[in-house]
């Protein structure tokens, strides 16, 4: 795990929080699971979707809302030779709550600090990522690209984020993990957890904003 520290002010009093690969458990293995049920070679899907200039092309537009969940759905099951129908949720079939995140999030709300979500979409519909999280009632504020036209590393999403939380970036802690992120968000004034492991990012978030966020 790879954090940045910046010099607050004053103890954090607000911490945003990537969704998928954070609030959920990683995105790689649910995606190796579903290589291997459809009879794809390993990799098959970063290298199609991933490391192809159009593939990742679509997938910026989709994070963008500039196409549905649908269309990315057609082109990627064109580029992999598999069916089309939910191939999103396919994809992502095996990924589950991260509970040590989802509960320390709530343990930092109960310690009087704002925690927010700041998430790339991949769509809404036909499958939903966010079903079943209660993003709206349990977290201070939800910033989903689609929503915007915009997406991380943008500096405009994170300023969006802290606007809607009302508060500044130096008094704040940004999680992601993806390391892509968080040279962006630290160039604003954030505090950085690259997070790659559950237990470490709890353990470094404890140390950040100064608070318990394990037990009860």
């Amino acid at each position: 795990m790879e954090f940045n520290l910046v010099s607050h002010p004053a103890p954090p009093t607000c911490l945003v929080l990537d969704f998928g690969g954070v609030l959920t458990t990683p995105l790689l293995p649910a995606v190796l699971a579903f290589e291997q049920r459809e009879g794809l070679a390993e990799g098959a899907c970063i290298t199609a979707l991933y490391l192809n200039e159009e593939g990742v092309r679509r997938t910026r537009d989709l994070e963008r809302g500039a196409i549905t969940q649908a269309e990315w759905n057609q082109h990627a099951a064109a580029a992999l030779g598999v069916p089309a129908d939910n191939l999103m949720g396919r994809i992502f079939a095996d990924l589950q709550p991260e509970t040590a995140l989802i509960h320390a999030a709530a343990a930092a709300r109960r310690a009087g600090i704002k925690v927010g979500i700041l998430s790339n979409s991949v769509g809404l519909s036909p499958w939903n990522l966010y079903d079943g999280y209660d993003l709206d009632s349990l977290y201070d504020a939800v910033v989903i690209s689609e929503h915007l036209g915009l997406r991380k590393p943008d500096p405009a999403i994170f300023e969006a984020v802290l606007k809607q939380l009302d508060a500044p970036a130096d008094r704040s802690v940004f999680v992601d993990d993806t390391a892509d992120y968080l040279q962006p968000a630290a160039d604003l004034g954030f505090s950085t957890v690259h997070a790659t492991d559950p237990q470490q990012t709890v353990a470094q978030l404890e140390a950040l904003l100064g608070i318990p966020l394990t037990g009860s």
